[in-house]
């Protein structure tokens, strides 16, 4: 069993008239089934009103299925004594740094989760310090939070989130609101902590670029999961992603272009590093075949 286990689960968000009577419902999940292995980085995309976001929140128990059954760490979410433990496991980071941080003092804010457990002054300290570090953040501990950047106040968010020692990090459009550098440092941050630590990352994104880093890739689609594989496998479905009305990242775009156009590139390309070095390879196998002709009595070109 996984470290993430959905079995058939099904969710519907409940509308209600003036009188507090539900007038209709709106199903967000339909029958959805996926294992996350302990350690694995997962990235689920898919467009507004896809059920990313609900599946994120069912994770953290802050939504229990109408049907089926969600398990972190072998425990049910559904079954209310398990939910601090499920809490406890899987930490929870949403879109908007500056709705999760309320100290004045970035290890203040640090430190709040750890206080609330009731935790010796000396763990506290330690774990302040280790979250902190882990999010590369260590000479900022005495900074107000209001004086940082967009990025660096989410990684104080996630770092309020690994005092708490979780074994899972659940990032909700953790980088919606940032700008590129911002972007890049959340993503670098949450990356080096699911390598070097070992958590299990879910990302739940709309930017191409930051799923590439995952390990696998859940992309759905009206409450359903509509593709499932590594980044190369479904990056290289890109008239499949735009049936989705998602875009491939855009080297993966033009790898697909230059491949329709009869170029010979293999399939999953994803990084500008990896297109350099498949088109330098192209002409190298190129001037070596016209530098062959040039002995066989063809005019050899220079």
């Amino acid at each position: 069993m996984g470290i993430i286990e959905f079995k058939n689960v099904s969710f519907e968000y409940a509308r209600y008239d003036e009188e507090r009577r539900v007038s209709s419902t709106c199903r967000a999940l339909r029958d959805v089934s996926f294992s996350v292995p302990r350690g694995e980085f997962l990235a689920v995309l898919g467009h507004n009103g896809s059920g990313k976001s609900t599946a994120a929140k069912l994770i953290n128990a802050l939504l229990t299925p109408k049907t089926g059954q969600v398990f972190v760490n072998g425990l049910d979410t559904s079954v209310a004594g398990n939910i601090y433990e499920v809490r406890k496991s899987a930490g929870m980071v949403f879109q908007n740094p500056d709705n999760q941080i309320i100290a004045n003092i970035v290890e203040e804010d640090v430190a709040f989760g750890p206080e609330n457990l009731a935790l010796p002054p000396a763990e506290i300290r330690e774990r302040v310090d280790f979250a902190l570090e882990a999010v590369g953040l260590r000479d900022f501990a005495d900074s107000p939070p209001h004086f940082l950047s967009g990025g660096q106040k989410q990684r104080v968010a996630i770092a309020g989130v690994l005092a708490m020692e979780p074994e899972i990090l659940v990032l909700d459009e953790p980088t919606a609101m940032l700008d590129p550098v911002g972007r890049r440092e959340v993503i670098s941050a949450v990356t080096r902590l699911n390598k070097e630590r070992n958590i299990t990352v879910v990302l739940i994104t709309h930017f191409m670029d930051e799923a590439v880093r995952a390990d696998r890739v859940l992309v759905m689609d009206d409450g359903r999961i509509a593709m499932e594989g590594s980044p190369s496998e479904v990056f290289s479905s890109v008239e499949r992603l735009a049936e989705l009305r998602l875009d491939a990242p855009q080297v993966s775009e033009l790898a697909h272009i230059l491949k329709k156009a009869g170029v010979p590139l293999p399939g999953g390309i994803l990084t500008t590093s990896e297109m350099v070095m498949e088109l330098c390879a192209l002409r190298a196998r190129f001037a070596s075949g016209l530098r062959s002709l040039g002995r066989d009595g063809a005019p050899e070109v220079r």
